[in-house]
């Protein structure tokens, strides 16, 4: 029985990068075997077991073959004749098929340690095509790795794939996966450009496809493409090193500016309806979770209308508030801020000005908080008010403490 680290941990070693969880490869050996050791059996799908100790996945060299369409799509060989060699091929890409002995020394028959050193992103065999996760799987490495260009052979591969329906195959939960972590990458753009590129944007994501060659006006929007002023919003969220859910309210804000009448453009009338109403089917399609959903579709909802609220009075300033829920829900309310900022530095030469609406918008809804609710109600009923006159009354204080935060 050999042991060999495999997969991320080497990969970033070679970059320099902060150390990976640690992921090995077990040749010549069986269940059985592994489970006399102590190692406990985890995998549903493949043998793959945590050391007894350390708790790092440790999994039996194997084989794939696939048998059918989409993720699941494959059967499983494990035995012990299984070469290192054999289960390094299976592998997406190059600089992700190299191993690593007990004594350090790599095992690198497909070139990853060159590709490394080329920054080139390459699939390992022709078995890539087998597994349309990793269409996804390399754009999100493209977003994690920005100087990496993908190797034209591969991207002619992908949109093969995507040509055949394999991405069409895709379920809901790897999708949003993959996504997610692409989001969360150091420069999200890239997985966009990716995805267009071989095709895949327009299966997986038809309302972000359409906004690219859709015209904004040149003086709000110096970039004018749609497209580029999203890839730009995506990249400010993860130079504010935002949380997913602000990036996935980044990557959804302006959709409904896909759906903008010809005849209009390049002015987008309404679009924020439009754009709520598309995130929310998208959010449906891949089964977003809650919390980036609801941040999304009042991001896309409200958007125009915070970037307007540098001149709000106290009157609208409240509405604002109440209409985001701000008040039950202030720190969905600042992330919603947050990516505003990222919306309004994703401009040609608007990246690092100030957005001096979020600390604004964050200085009304402290003074609207500050208002004693309950006092306020009593001393209103006590009165002999009712109903909506209370309302009426907590909201003329509310309105105050405002005017107050203004000066």
């Amino acid at each position: 029985m050999n042991t060999y680290l495999v997969g991320g941990a080497v990969r970033d070693a070679l970059l320099g990068y902060p150390k990976a969880d640690r992921d090995w490869v077990v040749v010549g050996s069986t269940p059985e075997a592994l489970v006399a050791q102590g190692f406990i059996p985890v995998g549903r799908d493949f043998p793959v077991f945590l050391h007894p100790e350390t708790r790092e996945e440790y999994a039996l060299a194997r084989t794939e073959r696939k048998t059918a369409r989409g993720y699941h799509g494959f059967a499983v060989h494990a035995s012990p004749d299984v070469t290192l060699e054999q289960d390094l091929a299976r592998r997406d890409l190059t600089i992700n098929a190299i191993a690593q002995d007990a004594n350090g020394q790599h095992i690198d028959p497909y070139g990853g340690e060159r590709d490394i050193h080329a920054k080139v992103l390459r699939h390992v065999t022709d078995a890539f095509r087998e597994d349309p996760v990793r269409i996804l799987r390399l754009a999100r490495f493209a977003a994690r790795f920005p100087d990496f260009t993908v190797a034209p052979e591969t991207l002619a591969l992908m949109r093969d794939m995507v040509a055949d329906g394999e991405v069409d195959a895709l379920v809901s939960e790897r999708v949003w996966q993959e996504l997610s972590r692409g989001l969360m990458a150091t420069r999200p753009s890239r997985m966009l450009q990716v995805l267009r590129d071989c095709g895949a944007l327009q299966r997986l994501l038809p309302e972000v496809n359409k906004l690219y060659g859709v015209p904004q006006r040149p003086e709000y929007h110096p970039e004018i493409d749609t497209g580029v002023h999203l890839e730009m919003v995506l990249d400010q969220s993860a130079r504010l090193n935002a949380p997913l859910d602000v990036r996935f309210a980044c990557l959804c804000h302006d959709l409904g500016k896909g759906t903008t009448p010809p005849d209009v453009l390049p002015r987008h009338i309404g679009h924020e309806q439009r754009s709520e109403k598309l995130t929310r089917a998208l959010c449906t399609r891949w089964r977003v979770p809650v919390d980036c959903k609801e941040l999304a579709e009042l991001v896309a909802r409200e958007h125009g209308n915070i970037h307007q609220s540098g001149n709000f009075g106290p009157e609208a300033a409240l509405r604002l508030l109440v209409r985001c829920d701000a008040l039950r829900r202030p720190e969905r309310f600042l992330l919603a801020l947050q990516a505003c900022e990222c919306d309004a530095r994703g401009r040609l030469g608007k990246e690092d000005e100030a957005y001096t609406q979020g600390p604004r918008l964050a200085l009304l809804l402290k003074a609207a908080q500050s208002v004693d609710s309950t006092a306020v109600s009593t001393h209103a009923m006590e009165q002999g008010l009712k109903g909506p006159d209370i309302g009426k009354r907590l909201n003329s204080a509310r309105e105050a403490a405002i005017a107050a935060a203004l000066g």
